[in-house]
């Protein structure tokens, strides 16, 4: 876990390099100014929240309540500092499955409450940076609108194939993955590649008997709308932000932005999406190609995009990493489940 405490410093690299290629001081972020800001911080922290909340309430419709309401909610979003120092955010479910199963909880029964708490959110994210991406085609950023599109398609549509097939044929390894993990580390990787399809056979199990049930599809009904009311909070902190400086940005347009920006940031490039989120929200905002930098030059609005940044990325990080130490990484008794 260190070694993302040491990655985090990265992540500044693309602010800092936007802030000496724009001419950016450290007084034009501060103009911002602290209600603002903290306003900001807040709506951020209800978006975190928000996931926190909907993953218990995932965890409780399927578990009863075998644990506190709260803590789930604080390990859930604890959880998400992994998403923050990891490409193209994801690990967050490895967290939870990991907490779960050390509250007793099976492996099948812990993956599937991951796999319902993340396909809902992704669904939520891809649907809203969809219309992002529309709106940006609409509005000649065909660059902009391409790589949001292609990006929010192409993740949407695997999760959601996966999430639905599960529940209609059983899931392995592929052949050659098998193949290969058996041959490098022989009999320790036979059984690995055993318990993996064991594993796997059981979440597919456990996906047949759950998703087609009235009840899992009110919880995903649910979900599914927390999730969009999660991801709104994301976008409005933009809005908030914005206004600190001046520039003024309606609520849909700012989760737009924020959304399309996100999708952008999704490409597995740099931890975190530092860097392609700012540029992408930039883009968005002025209809303009984000890979070139001389029509982004004397852009106002970046003094307002490295305060957002700050506010919905980095005060997070601390927030989050002291919730994933204090929860989800600390000792607790053991409950078995069925």
């Amino acid at each position: 876990m260190n070694w993302r405490i040491i990655v985090i410093p990265v992540t500044l690299i693309p602010i800092l390099f936007i802030a000496f290629q724009f001419d950016i001081k450290i007084e034009d972020v501060l103009a911002i100014g602290i209600f603002p800001f903290v306003m900001a911080v807040i709506a951020m922290m209800i978006k975190l929240g928000v996931q926190g909340i909907k993953f218990a309430y995932i965890a409780q419709q399927y578990l009863g309540k075998f644990d506190s309401f709260w803590k789930l909610t604080g390990v859930r979003v604890g959880s998400e500092f992994i998403k923050f120092t990891t490409p193209m955010f994801v690990g967050a479910e490895f967290i939870v499955i990991y907490y779960l199963h050390k509250k007793g909880v099976p492996p099948s029964k812990s993956t599937w409450i991951a796999i319902m708490d993340i396909v809902t959110e992704v669904l939520a994210a891809g649907l809203l940076s969809i219309m992002a991406g529309i709106i940006a085609l609409i509005s000649g950023a065909y660059v902009v609108g391409v790589i949001i599109l292609g990006t929010s398609i192409f993740v949407t549509t695997l999760w959601m194939v996966l999430f639905f097939l599960s529940s209609k044929r059983i899931f392995q390894l592929p052949k050659i993955i098998s193949g290969l993990v058996e041959k490098l580390g022989k009999e320790k990787g036979k059984n690995i590649v055993t318990k993996t399809n064991s594993w796997m056979e059981e979440v597919c199990v456990m996906s047949k008997k759950n998703l087609r049930t009235s009840e899992s599809k009110k919880i995903f009904t649910t979900s599914f709308f927390l999730s969009l009311l999660s991801w709104s909070f994301y976008g409005i902190s933009f809005m908030i932000i914005a206004f600190g400086t001046g520039y003024v940005i309606g609520a849909f347009d700012s989760i737009m932005a924020v959304m399309g920006a996100n999708a952008i940031g999704n490409l597995p490039i740099t931890v975190g999406g530092s860097g392609l989120a700012e540029f992408g929200i930039v883009a968005y905002l002025n209809n303009q190609n984000p890979f070139n930098l001389e029509i982004l030059e004397g852009n106002t609005i970046w003094n307002t995009v490295i305060g957002w940044r700050i506010a919905t990325y980095y005060v997070p990080i601390a927030v989050t990493w002291l919730l994933l130490v204090k929860l989800a990484l600390s000792k607790y008794s053991k409950v078995e489940h069925e």
